[in-house]
């Protein structure tokens, strides 16, 4: 049985994302940062009939968390870097701090830094290892490089900058890779209704956690180090993955 871990999929999107993978016969760790958090999604999961998978504490910001984690699992096929924080709203070029920058960044880039290292060596192991990052379309710097255009937003400085670092440390690390099984993409799961968007949103959970579990599922055929935005840039009708 093939096994993957998510980071932050206690609700929302990386819930969506554990119930998909198990219903596929994955192994799924389900990654919370608060345990407790954690345990209460795999009960629902499990109530759905779903009882190949566990909850594991893993909190992306403490590299101790995450490698007790690491200690926790023996095998791993599939790393889906979900955990995600916005940092708050409205963000400004001209006055946010350093320390917001800090605190955005020790999730979605730093944390996705910390996991992946520490999981590489399990998945090297696998013979089709896949990783996903979640990133987002306000990440696009050809979208945002219009500054006159004001349907693109501009005023979340710090969440976008992150995801854009993000993007290309996910390109990066499909090239180090590019000789192996691997399969490495970044994904936006689309404008989402959640918590994390106050649910709002042109998209439910559960197509965005069809978005994401679509590039965990590609075959040796399938895309590599590539940015993926299906609801605002859809693929062609005849892609083969």
């Amino acid at each position: 049985m093939k096994s993957a871990l998510i980071t932050g999929a206690n609700k929302g999107i990386g819930f969506e994302v554990a119930k998909i993978l198990a219903q596929k016969g994955f192994f799924v760790y389900l990654g919370s940062r608060n345990l407790a958090n954690g345990q209460a999604a795999v009960e629902k999961l499990k109530a759905q009939g779903l009882t190949n998978i566990t909850a594991l504490q893993l909190d992306v910001t403490s590299q101790s968390s995450v490698d007790a984690a690491r200690k926790a699992i023996s095998s791993l096929d599939v790393l889906v870097n979900n955990a995600g924080i916005a940092g708050g709203f409205e963000q400004s070029a001209l006055t946010s701090t350093a320390d917001q920058y800090q605190q955005v960044y020790d999730t979605n880039v730093f944390g996705v830094v910390r996991v992946t290292q520490a999981f590489i060596d399990l998945l090297k192991n696998a013979p089709e290892p896949r990783i996903v990052n979640v990133s987002t379309a306000m990440a696009s710097l050809s979208a945002a490089a219009d500054i006159f255009n004001d349907n693109y937003p501009k005023r979340y400085v710090v969440y976008q900058s992150s995801k854009s670092a993000l993007n290309m440390y996910t390109v990066n690390l499909a090239y180090e890779l590019r000789d192996t099984a691997f399969k490495v993409n970044a994904v936006c799961p689309g404008y989402t209704q959640t918590d994390f968007t106050g649910h709002q949103g042109t998209s439910t959970p559960e197509e965005a956690g069809q978005r994401i579990a679509k590039y965990v599922l590609v075959g040796q055929n399938g895309p590599t180090g590539q940015y993926f935005s299906e609801e605002y840039f859809p693929a062609p009708a005849n892609c083969p993955w």
